[in-house]
């Protein structure tokens, strides 16, 4: 890796969109880039779609957390940050509209250029751009960003930086990134990288935590602090891109406060008790029946369910490959049999919410239950000897008839067991050589609606002569221990997108089977999915993307990894009735990250 230095100036840049033939080209000069085809937005759009651009500013709101923090370095594995700082303390070169599956627009740049194949790219900066000191955001600070991140930085940051060839100022306020591999997706990864003021970390161990605040160029500071008890972020009355079409209707909050808590049911009654502005329920049955009190019959607190578009993700009991005997695909096909979806479903939910089917269930990018056809297939043929089966054929969960019993699934997850040299003796599910099958299921503690599930299940697991013990932790153990791996079985949640690309590396890709902190938690190493990544990244239009996509959904699904619960296609929210959200232009992903409080405001 070098950095190249030189001050010819460019002309201006332009931005990228697909040719008719499918390939890249150059475009008239704009102001962003999608992953396909042009951006939605004109160059003199005023506002983004889905904000109120007219949004009074000013007010107050705290959230909750569970666990605590020790650290004010978001952008390493040590420590626990704080992510609402690294979210609006820091900027990237580009932003995000989540009205559309994967389109950037300028932020700290004002344009984008890419090669024809998108071998390249570069990002010209605004001269108006600043970091909360005052000073200007340079070439120098975005260069030392890109190679700190991906050297020390934490490792979402690394595969990134490792497909760059080259990294060097053509201009004045110019630089260019040069690629070493085919990635189309790179130039929108690249844009979204956070920019940090290369002097603020002058004489400092970047990857050392510390509570030192940081210099960004973000909306907001901080202006208060106690570690594992509060943080306090003020508007920055200088910040730089206040004026910004992109920023217009979003960040009207002045003060943006986090309280720590022990647990989420003491957050949730600090919530009822007017301590809290915001709660996000993901229990069904409790929003139906806990969310009875004074304040909201008095109309102080508002009950909101937001529909939503995205993916329904992945929720449920992840079990760790690297140990025995999850590393028997056969016995996780018999834990998932074992699992009596439908009476916990009733027992928790009252029977409503649907179950997760796939990792893209909810969205076009969900796998179907029948054989893979079409370009789904092509993908999936040249691994044909290495699929699970049901990758090709068609898969679907096993379901009960909703009775405690579950009676045709236990005699099934007994048969799978038995194929697997596993059989019951004296009540006990054992192996050839005697050793019992039993695991530890890893939780947080105050996690009330996951412990519930994973009691029933271990009531369940009983019937076959299987012993689940259930081990709960606090918020910072279960942090370390999951990011080092150490667990047999875990509660486990991977939210998706609509615009899946690199972090599907660091979701399932083979460095994590022993590079800690990834997402891999599983601990997946397939060379069907490695090579159904690299697809999906190099598709040059939506129908490859979306088969490569949906012949990755049926590789993950099939490889019974996780057992999957229950996702909700409503988000319900409670919030004081003085926050308000721009209603009717909610977009496709709902309640996304950065939907709240990024475009609410407090009416007074």
């Amino acid at each position: 890796m070098r950095y190249d230095f030189f001050c010819g100036i460019r002309p201006i840049v332009l931005a990228t969109c697909l040719s008719a033939s499918g390939g890249f080209v150059n475009a008239e000069p704009a102001h962003g880039i999608a992953m396909y085809g042009d951006p939605a937005l004109p160059p003199d759009f005023v506002s983004l779609p889905y904000v109120n651009p007219d949004a009074p500013t000013g007010g107050r709101i705290v959230l909750s957390e569970v666990g605590g923090f020790d650290s004010l370095n978001p952008f390493i594995l040590k420590g626990n940050s704080v992510y609402g700082h690294r979210v609006y303390g820091f900027e990237s070169l580009m932003g995000r509209n989540w009205d559309e599956p994967f389109t950037l627009y300028g932020l700290l740049a004002e344009s984008v250029e890419t090669g024809p194949n998108r071998e390249w790219v570069e990002f010209t900066l605004r001269p108006e751009a600043r970091f909360s000191d005052g000073s200007p955001v340079t070439v120098e600070d975005v260069l030392w960003s890109f190679e700190t991140l991906g050297t020390l930085g934490h490792p979402r940051y690394h595969a990134g930086w490792e497909k760059i060839e080259t990294a060097e100022v053509v201009g004045e306020r110019t630089v260019r990134f040069t690629f070493n591999t085919e990635d189309n997706e790179l130039p929108l990864i690249l844009g979204l990288r956070p920019i940090l003021q290369k002097a603020a970390y002058e004489g400092r161990a970047f990857h050392e935590s510390t509570l030192e605040p940081p210099v960004g160029s973000g909306p907001y500071v901080i202006s208060d602090y106690e570690p594992g008890r509060f943080l306090t972020l003020k508007k920055d009355p200088d910040w730089w891109g206040a004026d910004l079409p992109f920023n217009r209707g979003q960040h009207n909050i002045d003060e943006i406060r986090y309280e720590w808590f022990g647990d989420a049911d003491v957050a949730f009654e600090a919530f009822r008790a007017g301590e809290i502005s915001f709660n996000r329920e993901g229990n069904l049955a409790k929003w139906r029946t806990a969310y009875d009190f004074p304040a909201v019959r008095s109309g102080e607190v508002v009950l909101a369910e937001i529909p939503h578009q995205r993916p329904g993700g992945i929720r449920g009991f992840v079990m760790n490959t690297r140990r025995a005997p999850f590393d028997d695909w056969r016995v996780r096909d018999a834990l998932i049999h074992a699992f009596n979806f439908e009476f916990i479903n009733n027992a928790i939910n009252g029977g409503e919410e649907p179950r997760i089917a796939s990792y893209f269930t909810n969205s076009v990018l969900a796998m179907s239950d029948g054989p893979a056809e079409g370009k789904v297939r092509e993908y999936l043929e040249p691994f044909a000897d290495q699929l699970l089966p049901g990758a090709l054929e068609g898969y679907t969960l096993p379901t009960s008839d909703g009775s405690e019993a579950n009676r045709r699934n236990t005699r099934k997850a007994i048969g799978i067991l038995s194929d697997a040299g596993w059989t019951v003796q004296d009540g006990v599910m054992k192996n050839a050589d005697g050793q019992a099958l039993k695991f530890d299921i890893l939780l947080q503690s105050g996690d009330t609606q996951n412990i519930n599930i994973a009691e029933l299940y271990a009531e369940q697991l009983k019937r076959i002569g299987v012993v689940a013990n259930l081990v709960t932790v606090d918020a910072a153990q279960y942090k370390e221990r999951t990011q080092a791996y150490d667990f047999d079985m875990a509660h486990y949640i991977r939210l998706m997108s609509l615009s899946p690309g690199n972090e599907q590396i660091l979701y399932w890709g083979k460095d994590g089977v022993t590079e800690p902190g990834t997402r891999n938690w599983m601990g997946m190493n397939n060379p069907a999915v490695e090579s159904l990544i690299q697809s999906m990244l190099n598709a040059t239009d939506q129908e490859d993307f979306q088969a490569a996509v949906k012949a990755l959904d049926r590789v993950l699904t099939t490889g019974r990894y996780v057992i999957p619960i229950w996702y909700s296609p409503v988000s319900h929210i409670a919030y004081k009735s003085e926050l308000k959200y721009p209603e009717g232009k909610t977009q496709m992903y709902g309640d996304w990250l950065g939907f709240q409080p990024d475009v609410w405001w407090v009416e007074n």
